[in-house]
């Protein structure tokens, strides 16, 4: 089950603290993600339960008038590759839908080959870079929702 979450509170905050070091052990040192960005109507933050327990979460912010990007999707160890990543990105959509966004963007590392394939099967095709040079992504991916 997914449940829109105040990104400032638990369990959220600490859902994207995790996601965050995820990427920082991964890439190095992270920027945080303004958690403003994620609060509706401009974006949301979702978060997943299991058996009472928080599991996974995953947001969006705006990126353009009908266009956002999903960010800092992450599935507690233990609980992935179980499809809970696939259905939160589905639930995210059907989110972005209500809000009247009518393409999603996202992009993911080199490191996560298992996310690039993720968003790959579930519809995503490449798109340039909309981060610049600075970028440490190396798949850029839209999908026409």
């Amino acid at each position: 089950m997914f449940e829109r979450s105040e990104p400032t509170v638990e369990p959220a905050a600490g859902l994207l603290l995790a996601a965050e070091e995820a990427l920082t052990d991964l890439y190095g040192p992270t920027v945080p993600l303004p958690r403003e960005l994620l609060l509706v109507p401009d974006g949301c933050y979702l978060v997943a339960w299991h058996a009472g327990r928080s599991i996974a979460g995953g947001g969006f912010t705006r990126h353009a008038e009908r266009t956002a990007e999903i960010r800092r999707m992450f599935v507690v160890p233990g609980f992935r590759s179980r499809g809970v990543a696939r259905r939160l990105l589905a639930a995210l959509e059907d989110e972005l839908r209500r809000a009247g966004y009518q393409r999603a963007i996202l992009d993911t590392g080199a490191k996560q080959p298992h996310a690039e394939a993720l968003y790959r099967d579930s519809g995503y095709v490449d798109i340039e870079n909309f981060r610049g040079p600075a970028s440490r992504a190396s798949f850029w991916g839209a999908k026409d929702l």
